[in-house]
């Protein structure tokens, strides 16, 4: 579903992402970690098509994302950290926007758009407006959106920021609904319990390289730990303490 050969990103003379090859399985949850400043946010614009590498391919379902800009966003439903809503909208009426962007039909949105509202438990609240829905309720609105036009790729920037434990769960089985039905899902996140939990592999990345790949039970049995915080601290001190001693 994602394959990525050499890419880099600079910006002028900063470096924010070392030459980076990673594919990603149809079918999985793919979770991708590592601190504050560690190139995470960067590669998830190039994935979304948002920003393009300066160097290296990016392909998405086989499509070249800069040779095939539209046809390759088509594909991708993308959900960033911070995602904004429009307040004065209804649900129904927010995914009619959203739905338009994409060309589709106002009969498949309409028909789609209720059928995800009431996947997400908000149909009975489809024609309030967003403004008075509860975080909850906006964050599962985002993910009725990014699914709408029913991608083969979905990147979550963050998803669990602010959300009670029921809601959570709700999200979590989500993911692991829509890499069960064929499609990928690319997360990004610090709840690195959310991490162990639902995704299939995990890689670390740690000052713009990725540092460490692999399914997460392989990762955990290679450090002899069931915790998967605990080989994330252990990485990424080992790394630092070799960039401190000079790579």
């Amino acid at each position: 579903m994602i394959r990525m050969a050499g890419v880099e990103k600079r910006y002028g003379t900063f470096q924010a992402l070392h030459p980076l090859d990673l594919e990603v399985r149809s079918g999985e949850v793919f979770g991708f970690l590592g601190p504050n400043g560690a190139g995470k946010t960067t590669t998830i614009r190039m994935l979304s098509g948002v920003l393009i590498p300066t160097r290296g391919t990016i392909h998405i379902d086989d499509i070249d994302i800069v040779e095939q800009p539209v046809q390759s966003r088509r594909r991708v439903g993308y959900i960033p950290d911070r995602p904004y809503l429009y307040d004065k909208l209804t649900a129904r009426e927010f995914l009619s926007f959203v739905g338009g962007i994409y060309g589709l039909k106002p009969s498949h949105i309409r028909t789609r758009g209720d059928h995800l509202l009431e996947e997400h438990g908000l149909l009975d609240r489809a024609d309030e407006l967003v403004e008075a829905y509860s975080h909850g309720m906006k964050q599962r609105l985002v993910l009725s959106a990014a699914l709408l036009h029913e991608p083969r790729l979905l990147i979550v920037d963050e998803p669990m920021v602010g959300l009670d434990p029921h809601g959570a769960r709700r999200i979590k089985d989500r993911f692991r609904e829509v890499a069960d039905s064929g499609r990928t899902v690319f997360l990004s996140t610090h709840s690195l319990d959310t991490a162990q939990e639902v995704c299939d592999r995990v890689g670390i990345l740690f000052k713009g390289r990725l540092v460490a790949l692999g399914p997460v039970d392989e990762l955990l049995a290679d450090r002899g730990s069931t915790d998967l915080e605990e080989v994330f601290m252990t990485i990424t001190e080992e790394e630092s303490n070799t960039a401190n001693s000079g790579r």
